[in-house]
């Protein structure tokens, strides 16, 4: 089964209130250092899968510059990185390669360069197309920056985009969104992601909402009636200009689905280097079981060569997530292949839970397929967790991605 590739690069230019990822603003002069780190864990690849118990097939079929801001990256250290990767790994000729990417970050030069590195996917940090949301939370772009990229990357052949959008932002409202999403369809970019703000003590904003103050514009973040009326509405927009959902957060038109995230979603295997990259591959000895690892969530752990959490994941886990992750999809989990993978009587385990969440309203049941409802998307971290036994909910924390 061909390999993913994630590629962490935890720098950006600025850091937005809402991020709660492990990156952050940091002096260049620590960047060839991190490149430094990120060849040599590629170099080293096989040779670690192999101690902890796993197996790779060496041809790849997506890779993924996360983030960060990977385009602040000098074009020596992309060059070398490409380098690096086509040395250790097979980089198949139909390859999706996709970077992140901060709209006013793409010069001429660095478009240059990923041109021929082979990049031919862009998803570029929207969040919003009105100027003041996007200022509010300290994106540095505006709406004619983020026009004008597109342009030029359509201009340069690369024409697979995605444009991320998410509800919830300070200051927005019920008109503004609707600006921001009919922006989004004037474009005609084949992907979109649409995402909810997240509330959580990992980010300024967040926290500055959970103890109720007013820095970071926290008090003209919308409630989470309107936020979630906001999702809807760009449900209904981008279904009706055919640009389907196919999971919680993701929308396209035919033959564009990200091909890195469905390996997340479908438990197939993918490599993560760099600052908290997440991993999962295989099991040698048990193809049913798989191994998952991250690296230090600290860059300054991560450069000092600090060890990588390896996470064993059992038959049984593997069963579980195979539940949670796929009701991400639209398409839904199949029981009968589910049957088939871990046998009917693991499967009927869960019979209680999907009883449960169909009566709630929250799953729905056709023939052999189990989906969550357009409420159920709405509350699928309640449902995802019915589906997790209490000693497995740390590890489930790491894989819902």
């Amino acid at each position: 089964m061909p390999l993913g590739l994630y590629v962490s690069v935890p720098f950006c230019r600025s850091k937005c209130t809402y991020c709660n990822f492990a990156s952050g603003v940091n002096s260049q002069s620590i960047f060839d250092r991190y490149i430094d780190r990120l060849c040599c864990d590629l170099q080293s690849a096989d040779h670690f899968a192999s101690g902890i118990g796993g197996t790779f097939d060496r041809t790849i079929d997506s890779i993924y510059f996360g983030g960060g801001t990977p385009t602040i990256l000098e074009i020596s250290q992309f060059e070398r990185l490409f380098v690096t990767i086509s040395q250790n790994f097979q980089v198949a000729a139909d390859a999706e390669i996709t970077i992140e990417c901060a709209p006013g970050t793409l010069d001429d030069s660095r478009l240059d360069v990923l041109q021929r590195c082979g990049v031919n996917r862009i998803s570029l940090g929207v969040q919003s197309f009105v100027d003041r949301e996007a200022a509010s939370v300290a994106r540095l772009h505006n709406r004619t920056t983020v026009l004008d990229d597109i342009r030029r990357l359509r201009a340069a052949g690369i024409s697979n985009i995605n444009v991320d959008l998410i509800a919830g932002l300070p200051h927005q409202t019920s008109a503004s969104w609707e600006f921001s999403v009919s922006e989004t369809l004037a474009t005609q970019v084949p992907h979109v992601s649409v995402y909810m703000l997240e509330v959580d003590a990992d980010s300024r904003l967040g926290r500055e909402l959970i103890a109720g103050g007013t820095k970071y514009h926290a008090h003209f973040v919308p409630d989470d009636d309107l936020i979630a009326d906001l999702y809807e509405m760009a449900c209904d927009r981008l279904v009706a200009a055919d640009i389907l959902q196919y999971e919680i957060s993701n929308f396209v038109r035919p033959g564009f689905k990200s091909r890195q995230n469905l390996k997340y979603w479908t438990r197939q295997p993918y490599l993560g280097f760099g600052v908290d990259a997440h991993s999962m591959l295989l099991s040698a000895s048990a193809p049913a079981e798989a191994v998952r690892f991250s690296a230090p969530d600290s860059l300054d752990q991560y450069l000092a060569g600090r060890d990588a959490r390896i996470t064993p994941v059992s038959r049984a886990s593997a069963l579980e997530e195979s539940f949670f992750l796929g009701l991400r999809l639209n398409q839904g989990v199949d029981l009968v292949e589910i049957e088939s993978q871990y046998g009917s009587d693991d499967v009927r385990r869960f019979s209680q839970v999907i009883a449960h969440f169909t009566h709630a309203g929250l799953l729905s049941r056709e023939s052999n397929v189990l989906r969550l409802t357009r409420r159920g998307r709405l509350l699928s971290n309640e449902v995802f967790q019915g589906f997790i036994s209490g000693s497995n909910e740390s590890q489930a924390a790491e894989v819902a991605l």
